[in-house]
């Protein structure tokens, strides 16, 4: 009999402390699992995944230091700058998307903060989604109360902003802005009324208490975010992180999990890093809870596995596409 009772009818807190998240990953795994499971069917069906694809609308030359990202200028990773797409490209893409399963278009562009005259753009975009009938996501820096509140104004349902890592080991990955600054744009596109996307990134050398403490941030936020996508980094040669030890996949279910837990209503993203995940380590990873994934070929610049594969493992698995809500 596990020592850690099971809870289905978990409520909401923000007040999760050290000591108790290390002590749910250090449960045996088939307890942890089932407690992750038996949360997750209280408030979602476990059979249905949301789908979202995710489009680089603008790559490469960016200013931050963040050394898991071929993105940055700082880095020689062979990847060739791109200006602002056009919004009838950006449309063209969503419509494809939509075509291929996706409820959720995401679009990321490599900018510390963009120019306001970029976020007018940026909004003809997510009107153009939203016309497709499709929820709409973008990723495009730190944000001033002014463009956060064009944003919203021009109906953009979702505004991802990851912390990356535990506010510990943050300086050991990037040094252009601050864990506080992150913090501080969470804040303004969650006053504004937008839905929050947010996670991080596990494998970048990071220890358990770092993992920990990265969950117990996203959880003990005032709100928890709607999405929290979990990417196993990408090594990518040029970028200080390559060569780095990959991290154990079991350990990986086990964020998973804990993320569930801390989090019940939330949907729990497998994001990058599918490629080197087997079937079955992603099949554990749905049964510990993730209920979203991207699908498309790429993750802004990395490849990401081919939509044809992710539907016949959903046939496999007997999983389904669903709506994008967040839980009730």
């Amino acid at each position: 009999m596990s020592s850690h009772p099971i809870n289905a009818n978990s409520i909401l807190r923000h007040n999760w402390q050290l000591e108790e998240v290390k002590a749910l990953f250090s449960q045996p795994f088939n307890d942890l699992l089932f407690q992750a499971q038996s949360i997750h069917r209280s408030h979602f069906d476990p059979n249905e995944v949301q789908i979202s694809s995710l489009l680089s609308i603008k790559t490469g030359s960016c200013s931050e230091d963040c050394g898991y990202c071929p993105q940055s200028a700082r880095y020689d990773s062979d990847l060739t700058p791109e200006a602002l797409m056009p919004v009838e490209e950006v449309l063209k893409s969503a419509q494809q998307a939509k075509e291929a399963g996706a409820s959720r278009f995401c679009m990321g562009a490599a900018w510390r903060s963009p120019k306001d005259k970029d976020v007018a753009r940026v909004v003809e975009m997510v009107k153009g989604v939203k016309a497709l009938g499709m929820e709409t996501c973008v990723t495009l820096g730190m944000l001033s109360d002014e463009q956060t509140k064009t944003l919203k104004e021009g109906g953009l349902d979702y505004y991802n902003h990851n912390l990356d890592t535990s506010e510990d080991y943050y300086s050991e990955v990037i040094t252009t802005r601050t864990y506080q600054d992150r913090l501080d744009t969470l804040e303004r596109v969650r006053d504004a009324g937008i839905n929050v996307c947010c996670g991080g990134i596990v494998g970048m050398g990071e220890s358990d208490d770092d993992r920990a403490n990265l969950l117990i941030e996203l959880a003990n936020l005032p709100k928890h975010p709607e999405s929290v996508p979990i990417n196993m980094l990408v090594q990518v040669e040029g970028t200080p992180l390559m060569g780095t030890d990959k991290l154990e996949p079991f350990m990986f279910i086990r964020m998973i999990a804990v993320a569930r837990i801390l989090m019940p209503h939330s949907r729990v993203r497998l994001s990058a890093g599918r490629t080197d995940m087997s079937d079955e380590m992603q099949a554990l990873c749905f049964f510990a809870g993730a209920n979203s994934i991207f699908y498309g070929d790429k993750l802004l610049t990395t490849d990401n596995p081919m939509t044809n594969h992710d539907l016949a493992l959903f046939d496999r698995l007997g999983v389904r596409s669903a709506g994008s809500s967040y839980a009730s």
